[in-house]
């Protein structure tokens, strides 16, 4: 037994005794069922949680396979301030299952039925993570009287894939084509049934509980993943993200006047073991010039590069999140 063998072993023991002693953030039992099941036509229901009072109301859209607990730091503390609400897309979370792809235009559609139905009534203010910004650029740019301001998070771009694949190996494509097919069989498996324990629960659901969350919440969350509806929403966003997806986002407009247009995004990641620093700054470059021209979209859009930070600002800076919002809602009041 080696001596590097020794260290790394200790050092897992103590990650994983620091893990088990930390308390979980997040333990709101609100995440762990749905809180406000919403019918938005011909009996489909959609889950809710709104928070707080005042206008206007703050509409946060999670990111890709993601629910509304992407927001669990960040809605109480908007809530002290001003109305909120958090959402799952159809399929997802505790929302029922979806009746058609996981698509920008069907899921601007589903939440502007679903804030009707609640009696959310505008004006809003839409916080989007990942791929939920390419949902809130469609739904802006179709109810746009509606829209007062947005606050994009590591929001998804509609040239992010184009310019990423064109960096490094030229058999990218390929790899996530790939990883489009798994995905779809996992609808197929979750339909025969997933079970804890098997390579295909590991691979599909995954085994490891979330050291963010409670216990209640990591089992909830188990329980819907091994669901045809939620492995068949995930599996649809997925295919339809680089290419339905994107080309519905290229369609709409580039101007939104001025209305405020926050942008956060990671700060530059090291490089990974499989690129050369020369493709990781290209990447890094590439990522920030989308999303600056993503802000330039308005006379008042600003971006922001958040230190210390990956993918989930908002589970790593939620209070970044929250000031940009509040933010946003003071220019458009002035």
């Amino acid at each position: 037994m080696g001596k590097s063998f020794v260290v790394a072993t200790l050092m897992a023991w103590s990650l994983a005794q620091a893990a088990q002693a930390a308390a979980p953030m997040i333990t709101n039992p609100v995440y762990a069922g749905p809180s406000h099941l919403v019918d938005v036509g011909g009996g489909r229901r959609m889950n809710l949680y709104c928070t707080g009072e005042g206008s206007p109301t703050v509409v946060m859209d999670a990111g890709m396979g993601d629910s509304a607990i992407s927001w669990a730091l960040v809605q109480p503390a908007l809530s002290k301030h001003v109305r909120s609400c958090s959402f799952d897309r159809a399929g997802l979370g505790f929302s029922d299952a979806a009746t058609r792809p996981g698509t920008p235009q069907n899921a601007a559609d589903d939440l502007h039925h679903l804030l009707g139905a609640a009696g959310v009534k505008p004006p809003y203010v839409l916080v989007a993570h990942s791929l939920g910004g390419l949902n809130a650029r469609v739904f802006a740019d179709r109810f746009r009287s509606e829209v007062v301001g947005m606050v994009m998070v590591e929001s998804s771009h509609e040239d992010q894939f184009t310019e990423g694949w064109a960096i490094g190996a030229a058999d990218q494509k390929e790899k996530y084509e790939a990883y489009l097919a798994k995905a779809h069989e996992c609808v197929v498996l979750a339909r025969n049934g997933l079970k804890p324990g098997t390579p295909d629960f590991t691979r599909c659901v995954g085994d490891d509980a979330d050291p963010r969350f409670s216990d209640a919440i990591n089992a909830a969350q188990r329980a819907y993943g091994v669901t045809p509806r939620w492995q068949a929403a995930v599996a649809s966003e997925r295919e339809n993200v680089a290419s339905v997806s994107v080309d519905q986002v290229r369609a709409t407009r580039k101007d939104y006047g001025d209305m405020p247009l926050m942008v956060l995004i990671h700060s530059p990641y090291a490089k990974r073991d499989d690129e050369t620093q020369s493709e990781r700054d290209l990447r890094t470059l590439s990522w920030e010039r989308l999303h600056l021209r993503m802000a330039a979209m308005s006379t008042r859009g600003t971006m922001i590069t958040v230190p210390n930070s990956t993918h989930y600002i908002q589970y790593e800076h939620p209070q970044v999140v929250v000031d940009a919002v509040l933010e946003a809602i003071a220019i458009q009041a002035h």
